[in-house]
């Protein structure tokens, strides 16, 4: 099984809010899910971010791999260290 840690759509119409969530590559976006490791709300000022690290680093261990949004917010958490080339 195939994981991700992806976005999950929660909230009313025009209200977006999203959960950080772990599921199966093949489940729906807003479908069942293995674990919530955090969310995010893009419409406050500033936006809200808050991150489980731990539960985090761990299933990055275990080979879970992030879309590209939750990357980003990875990073903005502090999860992922930045990179020096």
């Amino acid at each position: 099984m195939g994981t991700r840690i992806r976005l999950r759509r929660v909230g009313r119409k025009g209200q977006a809010y999203f959960r950080i969530v772990i599921a199966d590559q093949r489940a729906a976006r807003d479908g069942r899910s293995v674990a919530t490791i955090g969310h995010y709300n893009p419409r406050t000022n500033p936006a809200v971010l808050e991150v489980d690290k731990d539960q985090a680093t761990q299933w990055l261990a275990k080979g879970a791999t992030p879309t590209d949004t939750v990357r980003s917010l990875l990073k903005r958490a502090g999860v992922f260290g930045t990179r020096t080339a």
